[in-house]
C-alpha cells in the first residue's frame, strides 16, 4: 500500500512539473513595459529636473503622496508648468550659482509634489509646504499662481519662501546648527499656540522672532530666519529689524538685539557647514527675482 501511494505521488509531481513547463510565457508581454514622458511638459521635466538634479516633479494627484487628513484638490497643469519654471530659475539655479550643481543635486529633495489647494487646519492656519526626511517637498495652493501676472514678491510669499524654508530643514537635519541658537530665546517657544490671536507679529518681533511661526520651535525659528532673509532685500530686512527694536515684557534685550544674535549663528552655520555666504545667496535670489519678467511662464 505504501508503495502505491509513493508511486502515485511521484506521478502527480511529474504531471505538475510538466504542466508548469507548458505555462511558461512566450513572446512579448501584453502590457506596455516602456516608460517615458506622456506629454511635452513631462519631457521638459525630464531634461530640466530628472537628468540634472534627479528630482521627480509629481503634479498629478496621488492619494498615497498626499496627507489624508486634508481635503485637497489636484493642481492644474498650466499652473504646474509655471511653478516648475519658477522653482528651477529662482531656487535650484540660485543654489547652483552659489554652491555648485553637485551641492544642489546632492541635497535637494528627490520629489517635489504639487497640490492645487491649500491644506487647511482647524486652528485657521494653512500649510504652504512640508518636507519629509529630506526626500520630498510638498507645495500647496499651486492653483493660486497666475502665470501671466506674476511678480517675485508674490512668488516669495506663496512658494519660494516655502522652498527655502523646507530646504533649510533638509540642511540642518543633515548637519545640525549650534545649540546656542535655541538658548537665545528658548523660554519664548510656544508650539501650536503661535497661531492664537494674542500672539501677534509685533509681539513675536519684540521677543526676538522674525515671524509669528518662528515661535513654534527652535528648528522652525532657524529656517524662518534663512528663508525670510534671502527672499527680502536689505531695506525690507532692516525694516523688520527696526520694527523689532522694542523690549518685550520679561525680557532684558530688544527683539532687534536678539534677532541679530540669531542671525550671526545662521550666517556662520551656512558658511562653516556648507560654504554658503548668505549675503551672496540673497543677492543671487534677488537678482533672479528682478529678472523674472524674462521668463515665459505660460508655455514650455
Amino acid at each position: 500500500m505504501k508503495k502505491i501511494v509513493i508511486y502515485l505521488l511521484a506521478l502527480t509531481l511529474t504531471g505538475c512539473l510538466w504542466s508548469c513547463d507548458d505555462d511558461k510565457p512566450s513572446g512579448h508581454s501584453i502590457f506596455d513595459t516602456t516608460v517615458g514622458p506622456e506629454n511635452e511638459f513631462e519631457e521638459w521635466l525630464l531634461y530640466n529636473y530628472v537628468y540634472p538634479y534627479n528630482i521627480e516633479v509629481k503634479y498629478k494627484m496621488e492619494d498615497i503622496e498626499a496627507d489624508m487628513k486634508y481635503t485637497l484638490a489636484p493642481a492644474m497643469p498650466d499652473k504646474c508648468i509655471a511653478l516648475s519654471k519658477v522653482i528651477k530659475y529662482l531656487w535650484l539655479e540660485a543654489y547652483d550659482e552659489v554652491a555648485g550643481l553637485t551641492f544642489t543635486r546632492t541635497y535637494t529633495p528627490r520629489v517635489i509634489h504639487m497640490i492645487g489647494s491649500g491644506a487647511y487646519n482647524t486652528n485657521n492656519t494653512v500649510v504652504l509646504g512640508t518636507a519629509e526626511g529630506g526626500l520630498k517637498i510638498t507645495l500647496y495652493k499651486v492653483n493660486d499662481i497666475d502665470p501671466e501676472h506674476v511678480t517675485a514678491a508674490q512668488l516669495n510669499d506663496a512658494y519660494l519662501k516655502t522652498m527655502h524654508h523646507e530646504f533649510a530643514h533638509i540642511l540642518h537635519q543633515t548637519k545640525n546648527y549650534s545649540t546656542e541658537y535655541q538658548n537665545i530665546t528658548g523660554k519664548d517657544y510656544i508650539g501650536d499656540d503661535w497661531s492664537s490671536n494674542s500672539q501677534t507679529e509685533a509681539l513675536a518681533r519684540s521677543k526676538g522672532f522674525i515671524s509669528r511661526y518662528a515661535r513654534y520651535s527652535a528648528d522652525e525659528d532657524f529656517v524662518e530666519m534663512i528663508s525670510i532673509f534671502v527672499t527680502r532685500d536689505q531695506d525690507a530686512w532692516e525694516a523688520m529689524l527696526e520694527a523689532s527694536n522694542t523690549v518685550a515684557e520679561g525680557n532684558k534685550e530688544t527683539g532687534k538685539a536678539l534677532l541679530e544674535q540669531k542671525f550671526e549663528i545662521v550666517k556662520d552655520y551656512l558658511k562653516n557647514s556648507w560654504g554658503i555666504d548668505i549675503y551672496e545667496l540673497r543677492s543671487v535670489v534677488q537678482r533672479r527675482g528682478n529678472s523674472l519678467g524674462q521668463l515665459d511662464l505660460t508655455q514650455i
